[in-house]
């Protein structure tokens, strides 16, 4: 039993399936050209009309995530200066109970944008039949406002510290 192995160089042309080339489009009758492999207006049209609606879905999610960007910078100033100013209310045992406070912050710091402040300091907690010069529970009470263009944002914060009780602040 003999077999028989085909023995021919594998390639281009061995078999008849094995080629791949595509005949030349037949041109029109009368047409005066040679038909071409490639796009036809149509089809440019089509991808470029494609693309542009793509492009145009990138553009608007890039400036929606812009807007929110934007917005969270002036949120998070707005935090890290009413941290600030609850932290220099909560030292400074001079400050005078029951008197709002109000102030604008340095616009160097706030980056142009105009950010203010509220403040109170009232007695919270304090021991019965307190006197001056006794200890009393202050709560801080601090509202931080600032303007995006004609719209003002705030949030308030509250903070706890120990003081010593004042004639008048009961």
């Amino acid at each position: 039993m003999s077999q028989s192995f085909n023995t021919a160089p594998s390639g281009r042309g061995s078999h008849p399936a094995d080629r791949c080339e595509r005949p030349p489009r037949a041109a029109t009758a009368g047409s005066g050209f040679k038909a071409t492999n490639g796009f036809t207006l149509l089809e440019v049209l089509v991808a470029t009309a494609i693309m542009g609606i793509a492009v145009a879905g990138v553009l608007s999610a890039l400036s929606g995530s812009t807007r929110n960007a934007a917005r969270l910078t002036q949120y998070d100033r707005a935090t890290l200066l009413a941290k600030s100013k609850m932290d220099e209310l909560l030292v400074d045992q001079q400050i005078p109970r029951k008197v709002p406070l109000q102030g604008m912050f340095d616009p160097a710091q706030t980056g142009g944008t105009v950010i203010g402040w509220n403040a109170v300091v009232m007695p919270f907690e304090w021991a019965q039949g307190a006197a001056p010069g006794m200890w009393v529970l202050d709560r801080v009470q601090l509202r931080i406002w600032w303007m995006d263009g004609a719209t003002r944002h705030e949030f308030s914060l509250e903070g706890y510290r120990r003081g010593i009780l004042r004639a008048g602040d009961i």
